[in-house]
């Protein structure tokens, strides 16, 4: 058995209607995965299952949610070792230790190439950075500037599947995997 951290893209339904973390865990245990845990009401599952690919792990699990919950949510999946790396990967440990709800990881299902990382740069405000990191996107974001350009230049249509995660969020499930949480 392997550890492995889920994310999902969205936990919202529709109108007015969420995913609840309760039944989402519900839904990963009965498609077999074990000691699964869930981390705060935004989709962050971590569980145990035989050691396989990742992409099967994926397509498992959308077609789970979408089997459950009615609407396709796309699923990004990551190995312990994997999720390890990119918690200890994080380019901005200062920021994160002074505003960690201000830093984020945009986690891709297949990697940024180097290039796309300028046309992100162009977006930043005057206080916010970018850096590409083992193929995910890290950001810090501005305070003075609530909301930001350079987040929506990291879309599904620009950079491919993904989802953006605070270093709080990455730190905790990164705890979980360690068996700390």
């Amino acid at each position: 058995m392997q550890t492995y951290v889920a994310l999902l893209y969205s936990i919202i339904l529709g109108e007015g209607r969420r995913v609840v973390m309760a039944d989402l865990k519900a839904m990963a245990e009965g498609i077999g995965l074990k000691n699964v845990r869930t981390l705060v009401a935004t989709g962050n599952l971590v569980f145990e299952a035989r050691t396989t690919k990742v992409s099967a792990l994926e397509r498992r699990l959308e077609k789970a949610f979408e089997e459950t919950f009615g609407r396709h949510v796309d699923i990004i999946v990551r190995g312990a070792e994997d999720w390890l790396k990119l918690a200890a990967g994080n380019p901005f440990p200062a920021e994160s230790a002074e505003t960690a709800d201000q830093v984020a990881v945009r986690v891709m299902r297949q990697p940024v190439a180097d290039e796309a990382l300028s046309g992100l740069q162009v977006r930043a405000a005057v206080h916010e950075r970018v850096r590409l990191v083992g193929g995910d996107i890290w950001f810090v974001f501005s305070r003075e500037r609530p909301s930001s350009r350079l987040l929506a230049a990291a879309n599904h249509k620009r950079m491919g599947i993904g989802t953006s995660r605070n270093w709080n969020t990455v730190r905790r499930l990164a705890e979980m995997v360690e068996g700390r949480q």
